[in-house]
Parts: structure tokens; sequence; C-alpha cells
């Protein structure tokens, strides 16, 4: 299917390369269906574009790359997650001028069973965790620690 885009125009996506979020995206809750398009050579950052709405589109990373020792629990029944490897889990990016001022949403993960193609965004009640932590880059990735 075609859909229109806020970064890309124009593009061709396949159906089963949605994500559906079911309760949609706090404060988008009427748009559930995105789909995630690499915006880097290396895959380090995407869009989450919505398919309904080309003026709806987050970046967001693996919040692995920055932070290793990031995590929470979750539920495994609110995604039906059969194994931890069907999971993977994105943060929100807040782009800024000049780059190395980016933040990162650490406190509201977006968790996807990428086996079924759904997703929800999280609200952890955890006070490490901010909406704006600064987006610097590790030495070296983590391992994901959400755990079902």
């Amino acid at each position: 299917m075609k859909i229109e885009t806020k970064y890309f125009g124009a593009i061709e996506i396949e159906k089963k390369d949605c994500v559906e979020f079911p309760a949609g995206l706090p404060g988008f809750e009427s748009y559930q269906s995105f789909v995630l398009l690499p915006v880097d050579e290396l895959g380090t950052y995407f869009a989450l574009q919505s398919v309904e709405e080309a003026g709806l589109s987050l970046i967001v990373t693996n919040p692995y790359y920055f932070y290793k020792d990031y995590e929470f629990d979750i539920d495994e029944e609110d995604l039906g997650i059969g194994r931890p490897e069907d999971v993977a889990v994105y943060n929100v990016v807040t782009l800024r001028d000049p780059f190395e001022m980016s933040t990162l949403n650490l406190q509201a993960p977006i968790v996807m069973n990428t086996t079924k193609g759904t997703a929800i965004q999280l609200i952890l009640n955890n006070p490490d965790y901010k909406t704006k932590h600064p987006l610097i880059p590790s030495e070296k990735g983590g391992e994901s620690h959400a755990r079902p």
C-alpha cells in the first residue's frame, strides 16, 4: 500500500510491516497503525510513522545502544509475548540542534511483539527514568533487560 510520510514523502509499504497499537499512543490514541522506517544507514534510528496521518512520525531508537543498564518489567500478557526474543524496545528521541543536545524518553518505552506485530507504550513509575535523558552514546550497548 502507498502512504504519505513526514520525512520520506510517498512510499510503498507492505501491510505485514505495520505495527498495531490497539490503544494508540498516549496523546495520539486515534492513530493505531504505524510502520518503522530506517532513518540512518546503521539502523540506529527509525521513524515510527503513522500509516493514517503523514504528519505523525516519531524518531525512535533502541535504548540499549545508549543506556545498557536500562531495565523494567513487563506483563507478558499485555502483548501475548511467548519468548523474550519476540520483544523489541524503542524509546522516543527528541531531536535538538545541535544533535548532541537531543534527548531520549526513558520514562515511556515502546514495547513491541515482533511476531504478532503489536505494540504498546508503557508509562514507567520509576523516578530514575525521565522524559529527557541526554542522548549520549556509551562505549557499547547492552542486552535487552525487559523481562516478560
